[in-house]
């Protein structure tokens, strides 16, 4: 699949820092511990989601919601890792930097949301609730259990500088389930391609 502008671009991106609290658009690789496979197959190139992924798949769009200066674009859920382009927009000027809205109407998993969060904090709340939803799933459902966590306790981020740079890496993310025979994270590899091959 080729990425197409009109289909895949969320937004024209204007960047002017990257400070992690600040605007800034961040490509965020994060793999389950071990490189356990429970989130999917791949079969003929393209990644056929199970119950998991489909749960990791809803916390991401989740992001959107609990995160106000937030916003999410191309992803793809693999086996064992995701990928994923984080875009943080400017903080609002006089925006309380501590709490966002609490109000009785507010989603619950929405309430206290963090104005202006840094990428650590973005990446650690999508890391806890999909690890205490898969747990659940465990007992609720037989998902096969993971060892000590969910993830790997660190996560990759690259912040993506420019326009044709955030393009290489969403067709990068697009193919990944093509080259999965050959991605460093596959446990049954054939000749793992370079980290950064999206980097061109």
């Amino acid at each position: 699949m080729n990425y197409d502008p009109d289909k895949h671009h969320r937004r024209s991106i204007r960047m002017r820092g990257y400070d992690y609290a600040q605007e800034g658009v961040y490509f965020v690789t994060v793999c389950a511990q071990d490189r356990q496979c429970l989130f999917g197959e791949i079969v003929d190139g393209e990644i056929r989601l199970d119950d998991a992924g489909r749960m990791i798949e809803r916390w991401w769009f989740e992001l959107n919601h609990k995160f106000s200066t937030v916003e999410t674009d191309e992803f793809v859920i693999m086996p064992n890792h995701f990928h994923g382009i984080v875009v943080i927009a400017d903080v609002p000027v006089g925006a309380d930097l501590r709490v966002g809205p609490n109000s009785e109407s507010a989603h619950p998993t929405h309430q206290g949301a963090h104005i202006g969060a840094p990428l650590p904090t973005v990446v650690q709340w999508f890391k806890t609730m999909t690890t205490n939803e898969y747990m659940r799933g465990i007992k609720t459902f037989g998902w096969t259990p993971f060892r000590g966590r969910l993830w790997q306790r660190n996560y990759y981020e690259h912040i993506v500088r420019d326009e044709d740079s955030l393009n290489r890496i969403r067709q990068y993310i697009l193919d990944n389930p093509a080259r999965w025979a050959f991605d460093h994270e596959n446990p049954a590899a054939k000749t793992p391609e370079p980290e950064d091959a999206w980097s061109g």
